[in-house]
């Protein structure tokens, strides 16, 4: 299992969190799976960026960005070299260290 470590964020987890990942798993799936609950405008098909993460540590190990994400990143509200949609971003065996932005670029977000 690999260990994800979600930085502090503001309403989606205050404290941080730590959880377990199974190789092959998106970042977004993993966090959801955890009580996280991360936007996903989208449901998932990569055409939003409102699960943009930033990968402190381990972007090396992920899958690579294909050029629709590329392209979709490009949107994101504060991206940086280290930016992933974490819809796409596959874990593999080396941890991770992940931080969820304060905003995304979604005007109306579900149950707030």
């Amino acid at each position: 299992m690999t260990q994800i470590i979600f930085l502090p964020h503001e309403t989606l987890c205050p404290d941080g969190a730590v959880i377990e990942a199974e190789p092959g798993t998106t970042i977004c799936d993993a966090a959801l799976a955890n009580g996280i609950e991360i936007e996903h405008a989208c449901e998932k098909s990569c055409a939003c960026t409102t699960c943009h993460v930033i990968v402190r540590e381990g972007s090396d190990s992920l899958s690579e960005a294909d050029e629709v994400e590329e392209d979709m990143l490009d949107k994101a509200w504060g991206l940086e070299p280290d930016s992933r949609l974490s819809c796409q971003a596959v874990v593999a065996d080396e941890d991770l260290v992940v931080e969820i932005p304060k905003y995304t670029i979604n005007m109306v977000s579900e149950g707030h």
